[in-house]
């Protein structure tokens, strides 16, 4: 649990600090990138300039970028303290076949007070901020409108001394509306998704091999975000004691619908795990409700 709680605020302080200073004011005068070299792009940039060996790997609409580290981790000097009082053993999206289903198991739990006490490295969080710097870079000075084009971007930062990975999945045109202020930064952080887990796997591991690339599709992308919003909703938590679960659910699942105005699907299917309870609503329906 303090892992998952670290991934929510220290990690997130971050990318934070990153994305003012990297994405905020200044204007490229880079070259356009075009699509065939924009991996090759990457890794050389970050290599020349900031003696990264990162590794950048293009799958369909996808752009995957492993940035292997050590000691990621650190403890705190001052634990931050929070209150937890909703246990998530149950939270699954799935949009198939036009179909989104949506599964869980919360329970509200008695009050408890915890502490965060690891934190980024100095280390990792300069390194992390210059793979960004590169992307800013890459990303805005691409030549836009061709076929297959990146949308999607996944950065995976791992300890391969430890074991652990922290992946973070976003969308360009969200990348680009935080840019140039269309959405605040709460909702950039609502919107890309962040996890983070242990993979004994890549320990040692300097060039991704154990990776699973592969091409995100935007439904894909928006069944992952539902998920993520609901874990924000009630780990961070975002809801009040004694809220109706079932109806935050719907809230997040209509919201992030229209936000990307997202009509290729035909029914929503949201399954309690805890009451049984069952609701199915046809598109009509979801479009019918408001975002509040």
């Amino acid at each position: 649990m303090r892992l998952k709680r670290f991934s929510k605020n220290s990690a997130r302080a971050v990318l934070v600090v990153s994305f003012f200073v990297v994405f905020g004011c200044t204007t490229s005068t880079q070259p356009t990138y075009l699509k065939e070299n924009i991996d090759e792009a990457i890794q050389d940039i970050c290599k020349k300039e900031y003696k990264l060996d990162v590794k950048a790997k293009l799958i369909g609409s996808t752009l995957w970028i492993y940035l292997p580290l050590e000691n990621i981790f650190t403890q705190a000097d001052k634990p931050e303290k929070y209150i937890e009082y909703y246990l998530i053993e149950r939270n699954a999206s799935e949009l198939k076949d036009k179909t989104l289903k949506v599964e869980y198991l919360i329970q509200q739990i008695p009050e408890q007070e915890k502490y965060q006490e690891i934190k980024y490295s100095k280390s990792a969080v300069e390194k992390i901020h210059c793979v960004w710097k590169v992307l800013r870079r890459v990303i805005f000075s691409m030549e836009r409108g061709k076929r297959n084009e990146p949308q999607f971007f996944v950065l995976v930062t791992a300890d391969i001394k430890t074991g652990i990975i922290i992946q973070e999945l976003f969308y360009y045109l969200d990348l680009k509306k935080v840019s140039y202020e269309f959405i605040s930064w709460t909702e950039y952080q609502h919107r890309s998704i962040q996890d983070i887990r242990i993979a004994p796997q890549i320990i040692g591991d300097k060039e991704g091999l154990y990776l699973e690339y592969k091409d995100i599709t935007l439904e894909d992308f928006l069944a992952n975000q539902i998920q993520h919003r609901i874990k924000l909703k009630f780990q961070k938590p975002e809801v009040e004691k004694n809220t109706d679960i079932d109806k935050e659910i719907l809230k997040v699942i209509v919201y992030t619908l229209k936000a990307y105005g997202f009509k290729n699907f035909s029914s929503v299917e949201l399954n309690n795990l805890v009451t049984q309870n069952k609701i199915i609503l046809n598109q009509a329906a979801i479009w019918a409700r408001p975002t509040e």
